[in-house]
């Protein structure tokens, strides 16, 4: 069953730039901390891909055994893991989330 999941998972951070996997959806996320990557991405006018973790327990499971991160959210960029929720936030503040995602050619809107 891992590969199954593995590759589902490999499929969705390959053909997407911006992959959020979190509890809930972009539009009604059901954790603070999924809610807050969620904002963040939405400040940067940042399109992305959101995979609902809640709905499968094999994706809630498998994508933590992928990236040997015990938490979700969990933030890809350019099929690379970014990070959860406390990383994020501290890249956003520091201008390192806008940077990556700069160097990696995703569009975003630079905060007035």
């Amino acid at each position: 069953m891992e590969n199954i999941i593995f590759e589902q998972i490999k499929k969705d951070i390959t053909s997407n730039d911006v992959v959020l996997y979190m509890k809930g959806t972009a539009v009604f996320p059901q954790c603070g901390f999924s809610a807050a990557v969620v904002q963040i991405l939405s400040q940067l006018g940042v399109a992305f891909k959101d995979v609902n973790v809640l709905e499968d327990e094999n994706i809630r499971q498998g994508i933590k055994d992928f990236a040997s991160w015990p938490t979700i959210p969990q933030l890809y960029i350019k099929g690379e893991f970014v990070g959860g929720c406390d990383i994020v936030r501290e890249m956003f503040m520091a201008g390192e989330l806008q940077e990556l995602l700069k160097d990696k050619g995703i569009s975003f809107q630079a905060a007035a």
